[in-house]
Order: C-alpha cells, then structure tokens, then sequence
C-alpha cells in the first residue's frame, strides 16, 4: 500500500523522454572525455557528476504541480531580478564579464534563471488577464517592462546572448498570449530604426562578432578565428567523422572554446554527419514532445508555461549550432547537455522537469 502512489506517481513520467535526455547527456560526456585528450579530468567526472544529481533534481520537480509554479512565480521573478541587481553590485568577474554570484558553497549565474522566470511570470500574467485584452496599452507595459529590465540588466553584465534569450523568451509568450502581429511588425520597424544607436551601445568586442559573422576571412588569425577554425573542424567530419579520440583540431589546440561553446564542432570532428543527426534528432523528439505537452494542456497558464519553455530550449539549440556552422554571430550560448558546465545544464534540465510535470498533470483523471 505505501509503495502504489508513489509507483502510481511516477509511472505518468515520460519515461521514453528521460531516456532521450539520458542519451544525449551521456554522449555530451564521451565527447569531454575525448576533447580532454581521453582523460576524465578536467571534464568529463564533473560533468557526468552533475548529470546524475540534476536528472534527479529534474524527476523531482517532475512530481510538483503546475499550481505551485503559478503561485510562484512572480515572486520568483522578482527574487531573480534583484540578484541581477546583486551582480552589479558584488557579483564576481571571471573571463572579462561580471556574471556570478559567489555565495560561498556555490557560485550562481542569475541570468540563467531569468530565462525560466520570464517565462514563469509572463505565463502567470496572461493567465489572469481577460480575454481581449492583450493587445490594449494598459496591459502591454507591464510583461514589456518585465523583459526589457532583467534584459538590461544582462547586457550590462555584459553577456548578449543570455540577453537575447530572456528576449526571445518573453516575446514568444507575448505572440502566444494573442498579442497582434501588426504590433510584432511596429516593434520590429521600431528595432530597426534603432539599430545604430545599439551600434554604438555594443562593445568593441560584440561588433568584431557582427563583423566577423558578415566576413569572416576578413581576420582569419584575430577575431574570425574562432569561426574559422570551427568550420574546418565540421567540415574535415565529413559522414562518419575521423573517429573516437582522432580529432585534430580539438587535441592540437586549434578549436577555441571546444569543451563549450564550440563543443559541437569538437564532436562534429569525430563523429561525422551522423553524430550531428544524432543530437539534431534527439533533441528533435524532445521539442515535439514540449509542444505535444502544451497543445494537451487544460489551462492557460500549464499551456503558456510549457510552449514557452520549449522555444526557450529550441533558441539554445538554434543559436549555438548557427553560431558554430558561421550562421550566426559568437553570442557565447552552450549546446544544452553537450557543452561542460553546471549553469546552463542546471537551467535545462529544470526546464525539462517543469514541462514533465505538465505532462503529468495531462494524465491525472479530469475532476
């Protein structure tokens, strides 16, 4: 008797997407294990140590309902927003931004909850709004301002490519709400015409990135190196790639960033075209299973909340493998899983078990 609900309770997961999950995480860590020279350190072991905590961590939050996600949010929002408040006060610089919060123990990047919050939050503000409303100009500064402050605040930091995702984020809730598109069409002429003030608002840094992405054989050896050097390394793959641990331009140091930002093309080397289908795939089933979820949803709220986390998940993919392929400019987004770190994985995997927690609520009996 005491074992049937909680068995009850765990048999609504969706177990064939955890093992999707499962798998890419695993392959993330074969290909660390690789990039370090076939070495479990510096990479793999922590990596693989933070995998198994956080796939817990993920069925855990799997089995808290949606209820409790809208009684939160907006005091989760707010809690986020003052710790980016907090970076700028006493936050930690590490690679030449302020991004970290060092709480002794552990060391958060706040930025990368603001990506769940403003989700969180703007799902909670729609579901209370009446319906017609979304398009007046009373109701549309409130979810504008709630973007646009942590947003700032981020560029601030400065770290452009989170910016563009809690923007990405908040906007696609907007369009989901029910908001116009002729007000997606002003905004973006408005962005436009903005654009060479922001120009002048980047870093010195951030526009070689614009311009490298526009030519990159214009600075082979400086700022367009890293695109470069990416581009032979997915190229040089070809179908099947060179083999487990005969990458050279990952183990002869020529691929920046490999065990990060650039990890794609580090497995691209190795592994071929079937190695980027591989995780292409995957995390394709992942996506249309996101959607699935919220198309099923009964309520607002559990319907924005999962539609939004999943674009939210697709713009990390997105980005990071245009970045790499020279698409898109070097905006510094992990491919979630894959690339090494504890932040970025941490913000994923809860994300994932906010929208297994919705599909679980999909199957409780209608009262």
């Amino acid at each position: 008797m005491f074992n049937g609900p909680w068995l009850r309770e765990l048999s609504r997961l969706p177990w064939g997407i955890v093992l999707v999950i499962a798998a890419l995480g695993s392959f993330g860590l074969v290909v660390l294990y690789s990039a370090a020279g076939g070495s479990l350190s510096p990479w793999a072991l922590k990596q693989g140590i933070r995998l198994l905590v956080l796939l817990v961590a993920m069925l855990a939050l799997a089995q808290v309902r949606p209820e409790f996600w809208l009684r939160i949010a907006w005091p989760f929002y707010g809690a986020v927003l003052l710790s980016l408040v907090g970076v700028e006060i006493l936050g930690r610089v590490g690679g030449g931004s302020q991004r970290w919060l060092d709480l002794g123990i552990i060391q958060l990047q706040p930025s990368e909850f603001m990506k769940l919050a403003i989700v969180l939050a703007l799902a909670r503000y729609y579901h209370f709004l009446p319906r017609g409303y979304e398009t007046r100009p009373m109701a549309l500064w409130p979810p504008l301002a709630m973007i646009a402050m942590p947003a700032a605040l981020v560029m601030l930091q400065p770290d452009l490519g989170t910016a563009l995702s809690i923007t990405f984020g908040g906007v696609i809730l907007l369009f989901l709400a029910g908001v116009r598109l002729w007000l997606f069409a002003g905004a973006g002429l408005a962005v436009a015409a903005a654009l060479p003030v922001a120009w002048n608002l980047l870093h010195d840094y951030q526009r070689k990135r614009v311009l490298i992405f526009l030519d990159p054989a214009s600075d082979p050896l400086g700022a367009g190196y890293h695109i470069t050097q990416s581009k032979i390394a997915i190229g040089s793959g070809g179908l099947v790639g060179k083999g487990f641990l005969q990458g050279t331009q990952s183990h002869l140091d020529y691929l920046p960033e490999l065990h990060t930002d650039f990890i794609f093309a580090t497995m691209s080397e190795e592994w071929g075209f079937l190695g980027g289908m591989f995780i292409i795939i995957g995390f394709g089933i992942i996506l249309a299973w996101g959607i699935s979820v919220a198309m099923r949803a009964r309520g607002q709220f559990q319907r924005l909340l999962a539609m939004g986390l999943t674009a939210t998940l697709f713009f990390y993919l997105a980005i990071n493998m245009m970045m790499v392929m020279g698409l898109a400019p070097v905006v510094g987004i992990p491919l979630p899983l894959i690339s090494y770190g504890g932040s970025a994985m941490m913000t994923v995997l809860i994300l994932l078990g906010l929208i297994m927690g919705i599909a679980r609520e999909n199957t409780r009996p209608q009262r």
